[in-house]
């Protein structure tokens, strides 16, 4: 038994100083390939990097933030009011819009004096900064449609949205955003 050892070791010892370099770019090769694949998989099935180019969500989100989001959210669960949602938008092919979601399926939303109603309550949005919602519409009026959802922007006097393209239905979603960061000045902020 002893033997067996000693020249096995022998061998190790032997080969040590030999590379098979056709075996060593090939699992670099493989580490590259298996790291593209991951990558790939999860930018397109789980995370999303959207760049916000317009200030319909200032201050919540500002021109030029970056935001991460997440795919999955939407599978296993419902949308709730309040979420911040990357989705398809409605009036313009293949461009992604973000919003808030306001109204659930069934919702009575009534808009007056720069004031949201939501089933004959008034909703208290600490999201909304002064100066964000300072125009006078006339009264809008709508029941969200089964299946649809009612969305805006913070940015009220500044948001395309569904007061103007309407509703949006739940496979329109493509993300919950999760946070809001920069590169050139670093900061990460979650969002709520």
């Amino acid at each position: 038994m002893q033997d067996i050892f000693k020249e096995n070791s022998d061998e190790f010892e032997e080969t040590k100083g030999k590379i098979n370099w056709f075996k060593e770019i090939i699992s670099w090769v493989m580490v590259f390939i298996i790291a593209y694949v991951v990558a790939y998989v999860v930018s397109h099935f789980v995370i999303i990097n959207a760049n916000i180019p317009s200030g319909s969500m200032k201050y919540t989100i500002n021109e030029g933030d970056k935001v991460l989001g997440n795919r999955l959210a939407y599978k296993f669960s419902e949308p709730k009011r309040g979420d911040i949602i990357i989705f398809w938008a409605p009036d313009k092919e293949k461009k992604y819009y973000i919003k808030r979601l306001i109204g659930l399926p069934g919702d009575k939303i009534v808009i007056k004096n720069c004031k949201l109603y939501i089933n004959g309550k008034e909703i208290k949005e600490d999201y909304i900064t002064p100066g964000n919602w300072t125009k006078e519409y006339e009264s809008y009026e709508i029941t969200v449609p089964e299946g649809e959802y009612f969305m805006m922007g913070d940015n009220r006097d500044r948001s395309n949205d569904s007061r103007y393209w309407g509703t949006i239905k739940k496979d329109a979603m493509v993300a919950k955003a999760i946070c809001k960061y920069k590169i050139w000045k670093p900061y990460v902020k979650f969002l709520k």
